[in-house]
């Protein structure tokens, strides 16, 4: 590894100490569908997005739920102090196309459809409303 991409990668390390995150990869969601609910919560406060989440018929709702609540845990580690203390939001939500499970469906007459099951990966930052 050269100089400047060592030195970068460690400048991108500490900023990452700062930060406050959760990811989850290769959910079976389409990213389209999951964009949806993402948008609904992006800049909400914390706990006013879990309540959003929880009363969502969506199916992608649940997983952004427990992201989120993983992100929280997060921020609670890193800092020690609780989330109810810190006045959090979701200062960021990424949902980013994962891999793509290709299949065959069958078609009139001999032929065959390809069917893409897309999923995908979702990257949700917190942080305090002060800062």
């Amino acid at each position: 590894m050269g100089a400047r991409k060592r030195l970068r990668a460690e400048q991108i390390k500490e900023a990452k100490k700062s930060q406050y995150f959760a990811k989850l990869n290769n959910c079976p969601t389409s990213p389209r569908k999951m964009r949806i609910v993402a948008d609904m919560i992006r800049g909400m406060e914390v706990f006013q997005a879990m309540n959003t989440l929880q009363f969502t018929s969506k199916e992608a709702a649940a997983r952004l739920e427990k992201l989120l609540k993983s992100a929280i845990h997060n921020y609670e580690a890193k800092t020690g102090n609780s989330a109810e203390e810190g006045d959090l939001y979701i200062s960021q939500v990424y949902v980013d196309s994962g891999r793509m499970l290709k299949r065959i469906q069958p078609a009139p007459q001999g032929r065959a459809h390809r069917v893409r099951k897309r999923s995908n990966h979702v990257t949700l930052f917190v942080d305090n409303i002060n800062n």
